[in-house]
């Protein structure tokens, strides 16, 4: 398979730039991620359509992958019950090597083909689920391993790749590929094809989120409350919604928990 990934950069003798120089190159390179990713929205739309069918059918999100891919899921998933005020199995982040390879690599857990299946048994993984392969390079084996798995068994999957026609996308149903290019590091994954990454995760939860229902105009109504600054936040949502001071509006936040159910108790 040839690899976009692993092509050389566009740049050479990084060492002998300067700081600006070696900022400049960086930028310029990024913001050509977010043009491949708005040529994928058609192919993205159909899989948040499929997620949310599957949802409201009480099925969950997860997230597999390795390494920075890995991570990232992890990331997306993590953030959703903060946002959102969903349970934490709604979204599920797995990474090869278990919670402790989101710090330090565990060696070899990618190579394992059964191991993303054997992490999804123990969420007894159902029909009504969706299973998404991260992978920069589309070859992962604990990614393609999982997929293959989930196809056998008639679960959605979907993969989220920085190069074409990769074993990843053999086992996806819904095939996201983002071809960035050459990275500015040759092969470093971590920076375009990372964004890139990052980008279609925000895109794919964020909206599923606000086809659930759990964002109300633009506003994270069901946000927990988990800090200072996210309960003056809840507290500023409540005073655009009601006559409320800020005492009262921060009050009847505290009480009932959170923005949705706080304004929806001044109404009654």
């Amino acid at each position: 398979m040839n690899k976009t990934t692993e092509k050389n950069s566009n740049y050479n003798h990084l060492e002998k730039m300067s700081t600006k120089e070696l900022l400049t190159n960086i930028n310029r390179e990024d913001r050509t991620v977010a043009e491949t990713v708005s040529r994928l929205i058609p192919k993205i739309e159909k899989l948040v359509d499929d997620i949310v069918d599957r949802m409201l059918s009480g099925g969950r999100l997860f997230y597999l992958g390795a390494g920075t891919s890995g991570r990232l899921g992890v990331v997306d998933a993590s953030e959703c019950p903060p946002t959102f005020g969903v349970d934490h199995d709604l979204v599920v982040g797995l990474i090869a090597g278990g919670d402790s390879a989101i710090r330090k690599a565990v060696e070899f857990a990618e190579d394992d083909v059964d191991g993303g299946w054997k992490d999804l048994q123990q969420y007894k993984v159902t029909t009504n689920d969706t299973v998404i392969g991260i992978a920069a390079s589309g070859t992962t084996p604990y990614v393609v391993g999982a997929l293959k798995h989930c196809q056998e068994n008639k679960i959605l999957t979907g993969c989220i790749t920085c190069n074409e026609g990769s074993p990843v996308a053999q086992y996806a149903d819904h095939k996201i590929e983002a071809v960035v290019g050459p990275e500015f590091v040759t092969g470093s994954t971590r920076m375009k094809a990372g964004t890139a990454q990052k980008l279609i995760l925000n895109m794919i939860s964020t909206s599923v989120m606000i086809k659930l229902g759990r964002v109300v105009g633009n506003k994270m109504v069901d946000m927990q409350l988990s800090n200072e600054k996210l309960v003056d936040r809840g507290t500023k949502m409540i005073m655009e919604q009601t006559n409320l001071n800020y005492e009262e509006a921060k009050e009847l936040l505290l009480k009932s928990g959170s923005v949705r159910s706080a304004v929806n108790n001044f109404k009654l």
